[in-house]
């Protein structure tokens, strides 16, 4: 997962508007979001690694990963991330920061952002900083919690339009909102350690190349009546939607 833009307690009828992009490689192989059997969750899967970037567990808890970019990586060989959000949805909240905070040394730097519709928190395992999400709108990409490079500032005030302006929440201005390519002057870019062309590549919320892009967004709502709705999209490597899927949490979608 590359970036995510949280919205809490900003909508009359959402309390909590989750949206993210995956972006990766496009030859990593991947199995798009389904329900898997063991452990019982909603998610995709990389099948090189047997993880996830993004998960719900049947009552509705959550849990993504962004993978903090600070190069150069170490040498020393590292645990799989995607393993963490399974980790997160499948144990309880105190004894899980408790094994984040023992194990970050295991991992390369992520924001793992984990909880439930009532609570949201994030980890930082580059800084060992534990936040807890509180009213308002958030972004979290490759550095730290609302950390303000140009994407995260654009993401974050369209998604404040697309929740103000209306009373009905429109799916379709979302997805538009993953979408955008625009990218990032080149004296705003952020500096993590790429060459200046990836970092501009990077710069765009939605990001099309032949060997590297976004590869699926997944839009999630929770309403006040405790109903979770899932839209999530695949695309192609020129960027087209390729594989649209629909999920609503319940016990009946695990059984």
């Amino acid at each position: 997962m590359c970036i995510l833009f949280i919205a809490v307690e900003q909508h009359p009828k959402y309390p909590l508007i989750i949206c993210a992009n995956r972006d990766e490689f496009h030859a990593r192989p991947t199995q798009s979001m389904h329900v898997w059997q063991q452990p019982k969750i909603l998610a995709g899967k990389d099948l090189e690694a047997g993880g996830t970037w993004l998960g719900l567990a049947p009552s509705g808890k959550f849990a993504a990963l962004t993978n903090y970019r600070s190069l150069p990586l170490s040498k020393a060989p590292k645990k799989s991330r995607g393993d963490l959000v399974i980790k997160a949805l499948t144990s309880s909240e105190p004894d899980l920061l408790t094994a984040l905070k023992e194990s970050a040394h295991q991992y390369h730097g992520y924001n793992l952002v984990y909880g439930s519709p009532e609570q949201l928190y994030c980890y930082d395992s580059f800084n060992n900083k534990h936040h807890t999400l509180s009213k308002g709108i958030h972004s979290i990409c490759n550095g730290a919690l609302d950390d303000i490079w140009p994407k995260m500032k654009e993401g974050q005030k369209l998604l404040e339009d697309a929740i103000y302006k209306k009373d009905d929440l429109s799916i379709d201005t979302l997805f538009e909102l993953m979408a955008n390519d625009k990218q990032a002057l080149p004296n705003l870019l952020p500096d993590t350690g790429l060459s200046q062309e990836w970092e501009q590549l990077l710069s765009a919320i939605f990001i099309v190349s032949p060997t590297y892009g976004t590869r699926s967004t997944s839009i999630i709502t929770y309403d006040l009546n405790g109903r979770v709705q899932v839209f999530d999209q695949s695309y192609t490597p020129s960027g087209e939607s390729h594989t649209k899927r629909f999920f609503d949490i319940k016990k009946e979608l695990f059984r």
